[in-house]
């Protein structure tokens, strides 16, 4: 069998094809394996997460993951990085890391592979795949053959490390419908003449409830030059649509409005850009206020002002005008139809032989390890059945 991408789900599907005595060849156009994951964690690999179940994946079926998910854990890969002595921590939510870099996870693979027996050409470009008695790859290594091809290109995110489309067009050329897909985790972006732009809040820093539709996060919120960043906005943008409108809550959890009377009747002779910068960040509360409102005594302000406040600062609404795109983006959004593919085994239904894992398929993991983990579940059940 040929597996076509040296990341983390193809290692981990070659991996477990080669325990099984298959003979497994890993192509990938790269010079090296496992690129995403070096770069993944600020380099120190977020490799799963504790609390990876199938509700924090979207997807257009969202049961798809579910037999993946449950038949190889976020349990069964922390076993094996214990197994290999990797030292790792919980940094928050459930988020695990390795204490030393990302390069002992691609170690660990590259280990399983070597002790499967598993054979590797990297700078290898695939140009074509044609089916007949066996799949035949033209590469530039020349001409392969193979009983089962497994697809495991990732998806067009981070095209600086050489992302592209080629597992959708693998998809395309055997007659496989595809989601439309679009870039996810990624920061949002304002138009220039937006009045909420908040370009000169560059660099604030807060945490936040943010909501689009019926999905909501409680998270960190970072304005930028371009628009607004941190965990929050990444999260929801998995779910965000061009044309829909964001919530963002700058005071979760809390009744501002009855904080804000109770701080004024203690001060009564302090602005109310003050009170409210002593909630929020001091800028942001300023940049919320009406300027004739911030300077005005908090004593001279009646409870309405405080529940107009109250209203404006926890459902601050905005329209995106877009994202960072593919550029920035975690994963891709969308992809290979999960109707296509067996949830059990990645098979295509109507393409026996050929496999699909990890980001080219329509499963998308919340921020935190999730991705890693869809990775890990997804190219373990190809491994099985490839």
């Amino acid at each position: 069998m040929i597996v076509i991408g040296a990341g983390a789900a193809g290692l981990m599907c070659a991996a477990e094809a080669g325990r099984r005595g298959r003979r497994t060849l890993v192509l990938d156009h790269a010079d090296e394996p496992g690129r995403k994951i070096l770069i993944s964690g600020g380099g120190r690999c977020n490799f799963t997460n504790l609390h990876a179940v199938p509700d924090r994946f979207v997807s257009a079926n969202r049961h798809f993951a579910i037999s993946a998910l449950r038949r190889y854990t976020q349990h069964d890969f922390v076993e094996l990085v214990r197994r290999h002595r990797i030292a790792f921590h919980e940094k928050k939510l459930g988020q695990l890391f390795c204490d030393g870099s990302a390069r002992e996870i691609v170690a660990l693979l590259m280990r399983e592979c070597a002790d499967a027996k598993v054979s590797f050409r990297l700078s290898t470009r695939v140009e074509s795949i044609g089916r007949g008695d066996r799949f035949e790859l033209h590469s530039t290594a020349g001409r392969l053959l193979a009983e089962s091809v497994v697809v495991a290109t990732g998806g067009l995110s981070v095209p600086k490390l050489g992302a592209t489309g080629f597992g959708h067009e693998v998809a395309r050329r055997f007659g496989m419908p595809l989601v439309p897909t679009r870039p996810g985790l990624v920061p949002f972006t304002f138009a220039p003449e937006d009045p909420r732009n908040f370009r000169d809040l560059t660099g604030v820093a807060c945490d936040v409830r943010i909501r689009c539709g019926d999905t909501s996060f409680d998270e960190a919120l970072l304005f930028t030059h371009r628009g607004i960043s941190g965990p929050a906005v990444l999260q929801i943008s998995s779910y965000w649509s061009e044309g829909q409108n964001v919530e963002i809550d700058f005071a979760p959890s809390i009744d501002l409005a009855a904080r804000l009377r109770d701080a004024a009747a203690e001060r009564p002779k302090a602005e109310v850009k003050t009170l409210l910068g002593d909630m929020l960040p001091r800028r942001l509360a300023q940049r919320l206020l009406d300027p004739a409102l911030a300077a005005r005594p908090a004593g001279q302000a009646g409870a309405r002002t405080w529940d107009a406040i109250a209203r404006d600062v926890k459902g601050w609404a905005v329209m995106p005008a877009g994202t960072e795109g593919y550029r920035t983006a975690e994963v891709t959004v969308g992809g290979v139809d999960t109707d296509a593919l067996s949830s059990r085994t990645m098979e295509a239904k109507a393409v026996p032989g050929l496999y699909f894992v990890g980001e080219a398929v329509d499963v998308t993991g919340w921020l935190g390890g999730y991705n890693f983990q869809w990775a890990w579940s997804s190219g373990w059940a190809a491994g099985q059945a490839a």
